[in-house]
Order: structure tokens, then C-alpha cells, then sequence
């Protein structure tokens, strides 16, 4: 079993996609990681999603993560709130590569002047609500049927972390 010492974490490319992709539909299968049941375009998920936080966890070569943020909100006020996504492939759990990409997006974040991660997460998918509070994030309450997957109404719980170096001012 491979050690997070063997993981790299790198800015993901247009050529990376494929595997991005490939990750992103074993999530939607899982039916607790995202609304989505088909995953987006590279045209479209590239349009949704800041071009300086996208990152890939590679193993040997092999992308077996990826984590990257998305501004919903266009605002100037909100220009340093964003929404994080982080996916793990099914084959790498447990291995850390959550942890090590996580860690990295924020200090990316940070660096692009994001004072605010946001996340939602199903109340079902309990590796990813703790492994955020680990990192920080506070859990700021769930939004009760906020969205219907497959024709079921679904919780959220909404989580947040606040840079302690950005927008401290």
C-alpha cells in the first residue's frame, strides 16, 4: 500500500481530465458526494471552476485525486468566498491523498486571495465532513432538503473555513 509520501500534488491541466472524470463519475455513483448524475463537459467544468485552485494528487504518475474551488457567488463583495471540491479515487481511500490535497487547496487558496472555503457535504459521506473539520472547517449548520437526486429530497451540511492570514483585516 502506497504511503502519502508517494502522493504528489500538482495544478491540474486540460490533459489531466480524463482521469479528473473518470474520479468525478465514481463519486456521483457513489450517490453521497454530489447533485450532479452525469458528470460536466471539460468546456463546462473548466468555465465553473478558478484556473489557479485546481489541483490533481498523482500516484506513480497516475491522477488519483483532484480538489479545486468554484466562485458561485459573482459579487465584488464575495470575491474571496469560494466552494471547494475534492474527490479521491475509490482505489486510493485511506490513503491520506484527501489530507494532502485539502492541505494544498487551502494554501493555494490563500495565495489567489480567498478568505473564505466553503463546502457541502451530504450528511452521508462522514469520511469527507471530518476529514474538513480536521482541517479547519467549522460546520456552520444543514440546509434540510436543499436539492432532489434520483427524485429524493437531500441534506447538505454546509461547512466553512476562514483564512487566518487573508482578509483579516
Amino acid at each position: 500500500m502506497m504511503g502519502k509520501q508517494h502522493v504528489i500534488i500538482k495544478q491540474m491541466t486540460e490533459s489531466d481530465w480524463e482521469s479528473v472524470r473518470n474520479i468525478y463519475i465514481e463519486g456521483i455513483q457513489t450517490g453521497h458526494a454530489t447533485f450532479d448524475t452525469e458528470p460536466p463537459s471539460w468546456e463546462e467544468w473548466d468555465k465553473g471552476h478558478v484556473a489557479s485552485c485546481r489541483l490533481v494528487a498523482c500516484i506513480d504518475n497516475e491522477v488519483v485525486g483532484w480538489a479545486a474551488l468554484s466562485q458561485s457567488i459573482h459579487k465584488q463583495a464575495y470575491r474571496g468566498v469560494a466552494e471547494d471540491s475534492i474527490y479521491v479515487s475509490n482505489s486510493c481511500s485511506g490513503l491520506g491523498v484527501g489530507t494532502l490535497l485539502l492541505e494544498e487547496l487551502v494554501r493555494v487558496s490563500e495565495e489567489a486571495g480567498f478568505w473564505t472555503l466553503q463546502s457541502l457535504i451530504f450528511p452521508e459521506n462522514t469520511a469527507s465532513i471530518k476529514l474538513h473539520t480536521r482541517l479547519g472547517f467549522d460546520i456552520v449548520g444543514t440546509r434540510r432538503r436543499v436539492g432532489k437526486l434520483n427524485g429524493v429530497w437531500r441534506d447538505v451540511v454546509f461547512l466553512e473555513r476562514r483564512s487566518k492570514i487573508i482578509g483579516v483585516d
